[in-house]
């Protein structure tokens, strides 16, 4: 079958850094960190107390009072997310056929508080007052139906969940149902809002979460000899993709161009890496090859790069053995350093700097990497943004369950 081409014609971003779109890229390109204290609720009896909050968003602004009570805090920021996308994109529902757009975006765990607060409830007031908006605050697909009711897509609605790879899963499989053919456009990508007791208990419990109370805005270190840990961040992504002749039809802009998709499982541990980064490897070469392109022709990787021990030595032994002697020519920066590990929401940001840096033709940095790792030693663009040819570019998502995903993104061409 011939596969149609896809495009990416608007983005929409919640971060740590920035809200919007051009927030969020200056800040990036500013080597701006997201990190800071815990203000959600008290975490002084926790091992780490900071992550990567979103700072200036306003429910009530967005849905109105009740409204806001109803519907959790990843479900409004992927609707809000998906707003943006679309109006950057310019993509008015009421001129196409609503059955030929999708949505897929999903969430790595969903909405973790909302059980903590009606779990209280239930404890001080019984069973007879737990919410009736409880289980559709809940339940991980809610973001995708909501953004569907909001924009009017009809097509497939629909969510993976692949823990840390949710964004780019829920990216590369929107792209694989306009390639061939079953949808025209879609809005695809991730949310995540877990900052919470419980969320970031679970991480402390697993020894996952950096330690680094005295300077958290330095904690996120990827590919640093002193790494001790992830920054837990939130907020959302989405991305409207759509099939080329149809994006040209409409006079859209156009972005970048999806052009291929890796996705395989390490079979190994629930949550380590298999520790001979075959199946993150594997990945990388399935998306490259995807759309007919050679390892060598990779300019730049946004690294899975969450900033512990394990994920950042086996994704970079991953690299060597996907792209041999080109791995040392590789440009490969994280930028969770700023924005902290989105989690479920990361592929998604992470797949539109891939876009944007190929827009700006700029790197953004990995920021504080000041000690190297003999095993972590490539390129990892320390500290400082980057000018630098960007044509073709992957990034990496790397999921507890050993899900490894991988999107390619190059430079649009007629």
């Amino acid at each position: 079958m011939h596969k149609k081409r896809v495009v990416i014609t608007g983005i929409g971003v919640l971060s740590p850094v920035g809200l919007g779109l051009e927030n969020f890229w200056s800040g990036l390109v500013q080597g701006k960190s997201g990190v800071a204290p815990i203000t959600r609720f008290d975490a002084s009896q926790l091992d780490t107390h900071f992550a990567a909050e979103l700072k200036g968003y306003d429910a009530e602004a967005h849905f109105g009072v009740k409204d806001a009570r109803k519907i959790s805090s990843f479900v409004q920021y992927g609707i809000v997310a998906a707003r943006e996308a679309v109006k950057h994109a310019n993509f008015n529902m009421s001129t196409v056929d609503p059955e030929r757009v999708g949505v897929v975006v999903g969430s790595g765990i969903g909405a973790i508080g909302a059980a903590e607060e009606e779990y209280q409830r239930y404890l001080e007031k019984g069973a007879s007052r737990i919410s009736p908006f409880f289980i559709t605050k809940m339940i991980i697909n809610e973001v995708a139906g909501h953004i569907s009711i909001d924009t009017g897509a009809k097509g497939p609605v629909t969510c993976s969940v692949t823990a840390c790879a949710t964004g780019t899963t829920c990216i590369g499989d929107a792209f694989k149902m306009i390639q061939y053919g079953e949808i025209d456009a879609a809005f695809a990508g991730g949310s995540e809002a877990a900052i919470s007791i419980l969320g970031v208990g679970g991480f402390c419990a697993l020894k996952a979460l950096s330690t680094r109370n005295d300077a958290p805005e330095k904690a996120s270190r990827p590919f640093d000899k002193d790494r001790d840990g992830f920054v837990m961040g939130e907020g959302a992504c989405v991305v409207v993709l759509e099939e080329l002749e149809y994006a040209r039809k409409r006079g859209a802009n156009i972005i970048a161009e999806v052009v291929g998709y890796g996705q395989t499982g390490d079979a190994f541990h629930s949550t380590a890496p298999d520790d001979s980064g075959e199946g993150a490897a594997r990945s990388m070469v399935q998306a490259v090859k995807w759309g007919g392109y050679r390892m060598e022709d990779v300019d730049y990787i946004n690294a899975h790069g969450t900033s512990t021990h394990l994920n950042d030595k086996i994704e970079t032994l991953a690299v060597h053995k996907a792209f041999g002697d080109h791995a040392r020519k590789l440009a490969i920066s994280s930028t969770k350093s700023m924005t902290g590990h989105l989690l479920g929401a990361a592929g998604a940001i992470e797949c539109a700097v891939l876009a944007l840096s190929i827009r700006d033709q700029i790197i953004p940095p990995t920021i504080n990497y000041t000690t190297p790792d003999p095993d972590c030693d490539l390129d990892y663009v320390p500290n400082q943004s980057r000018k630098a040819k960007v044509d073709l570019a992957i990034s990496n998502s790397l999921g507890f369950g050993g899900h490894n995903a991988t999107i390619a993104v190059k430079k649009f061409r007629e």
